[in-house]
């Protein structure tokens, strides 16, 4: 034990002095962080603005005045605000063009009696060059009231084809037609689990380059081998076994150290709460022993500290892109399953959870699939040939 540790100080002094790993485990992760925090901030601010809309209707047209009832009532639903203004058709475009409006609503004469009998029928929506999102809205629902009522269109025909008499048919149109949406705005909400988009960029970039960080120490075994340290080491009454596991206890206690620092400097820098300090230091264990089993798989087939490096990029960069470091990855089918089991993957899963609430007790399965990774790679390792340091 005495000789692991003393390896092991002298390891972690050595790759403590060498910019490199300060440059890969700190700076570089920090540079993207607020770097696309810079990017993607402005999507964060998003504001519902009041919005004014200008209908033009028939008068005495019912389903007419269902569509402007409909839009009326969105007015104080959650954060919007809408205003509408009953107006004919000239002065509804002009009022959008004048910027008195973001939006009309053109009613055609007729609009009602062509869509009780299932006769095609435009309503013309014209937007300003200013209108925004709440806009967007408005139009959805107007265009979600123009799909219902369209079904009586769709009723009608369905009905003279069935041979209904025409005297019936107009009920039958109107019960389909009149009663309008049946919808209900309210304000969405992520997920207790998953993390917004600031904490997803922090705990992103750490996860990547936190396979960095774990690469210093293992594949520092191809170094010493090239630089006759290994060589020394084995003349000397040290089990094989030490000086690997001092490499592996280098990358390990590096890896973890990286990555807490850039969470918690992430999330005092751009405000993102990862919740259990207890429960999030168990995820970052977890992870590093996940990436460290990565390098000794690396290790095994590496013929040089240049096929080290080359490899250690291949494998960080497939992981952190496939478990969402930069943006979120969804697919489905066996290939979701696999996406599932990847370390960096796992421990956004589990951040989220415990940025949520959630303690120990709820991020078993983000641990055991971390744990099952490095389980696995720890057996290919000893199954893969050896053509790398100990060869």
């Amino acid at each position: 034990m005495r000789q692991l540790l003393a390896l092991t100080a002298s390891d972690l002094l050595q790759r403590i002095r060498d910019k490199s790993v300060v440059i890969f485990a700190l700076v570089v992760p920090m540079a993207l962080m607020t770097v696309f925090n810079l990017v993607f901030s402005a999507t964060e601010d998003l504001e519902i603005e009041p919005v004014t809309v200008a209908i033009s209707a028939p008068a005495g047209d019912d389903l007419a005045r269902v569509l402007t009832s409909v839009v009326r009532g969105l007015d104080g639903t959650d954060e919007l605000d809408v205003t509408v203004h009953e107006v004919g058709e000239a002065t509804g475009r002009q009022q959008v063009e004048d910027g008195g409006a973001a939006l009309a609503l053109l009613v055609p004469d007729g609009f009602g009696r062509a869509a009780q009998m299932g006769e095609p029928v435009t309503v013309e929506a014209v937007r300003g060059d200013e209108a925004g999102i709440e806009a967007d809205i408005v139009l959805s629902v107007v265009d979600g009231v123009l799909g219902q009522l369209g079904s009586g269109a769709v009723t009608a025909r369905a009905a003279l084809a069935e041979g209904v008499a025409p005297d019936e048919l107009q009920a039958l149109v109107e019960e389909a037609t009149s009663g309008g949406p049946a919808y209900d705005l309210v304000q969405g909400r992520a997920a207790d689990e998953q993390l917004d988009s600031g904490a997803a960029l922090v705990a992103g970039q750490a996860g990547l380059f936190l396979l960095f960080t774990v690469s210093f120490g293992v594949t520092g075994l191809l170094v010493d081998r090239e630089s006759g340290t290994l060589a020394r080491l084995r003349s000397m009454p040290i089990p094989a076994w030490v000086i690997i596991a001092s490499k592996a206890l280098v990358s390990f206690v590096l890896g973890a150290v990286a990555t807490g620092v850039l969470l918690a400097l992430g999330g005092f820098l751009f405000d993102a709460d990862f919740g259990s300090i207890p429960a999030v230091a168990a995820l970052v264990v977890c992870a590093a022993a996940a990436g460290t089993s990565v390098m000794f798989l690396i290790v095994r087939v590496a013929r040089s500290s240049e096929q080290a490096g080359i490899a250690t990029s291949i494998v960080a960069l497939v992981l952190g892109i496939g478990g969402g470091a930069f943006f979120p990855v969804s697919a489905t089918g066996p290939l979701s399953r696999v996406l599932d089991l990847n370390p960096v993957a796992a421990l956004l899963r589990g951040l989220g959870t415990t940025s949520g609430g959630g303690g120990l007790a709820d991020i078993g399965t983000p641990v055991a699939i971390m744990l099952g990774f490095g389980a696995v790679m720890l057996l290919v390792s000893r199954l893969v040939p050896d053509r790398g340091v100990l060869s």
